[in-house]
């Protein structure tokens, strides 16, 4: 077997709370949304697309965040991201443990795990 690219992130959510993804994943990290395909859409939740992620937001019945698991968006400039953040309401819990790699975490309106690495630096 050859695996040759990520396809999607898979994340899960309450029921009922896709405005609160739209500003998360939309206003705050300018994801764009995109329609879920027609034989989908009745279990709710929301897509998200940029030019190189796709992100599938789920509705959990018995919804959990996932504090541990996670995905990790690179970024552009690790400071502007961690501003915009901020500035928006969302804590920022920094991490250094590995000190060549410069990242914190952030949790999304629903409490999962997201990571933010400075785009160049390498695990």
């Amino acid at each position: 077997m050859q695996l040759v690219a990520l396809d999607h992130i898979q994340l899960a959510m309450p029921a009922g709370q896709e405005a609160q993804a739209r500003w998360f994943y939309s206003t705050i990290l300018g994801l764009n949304e995109v329609a879920k395909p027609i034989q989908l859409q009745a279990r709710g939740g929301c897509w998200f697309r940029s030019a190189t992620i796709e992100l599938h937001l789920g509705v959990e019945a018995d919804f959990r965040p996932a504090r541990k698991a996670h995905p990790a968006f690179r970024v552009a400039d690790l400071g502007q991201a961690r501003a915009e953040l901020i500035s928006a309401g969302i804590a920022i819990v920094e991490d250094d443990s590995l000190p060549h790699v410069r990242r914190f975490y952030a949790a999304d309106p629903f409490g999962n795990r997201i990571e933010f690495v400075q785009v160049g630096d390498v695990y």
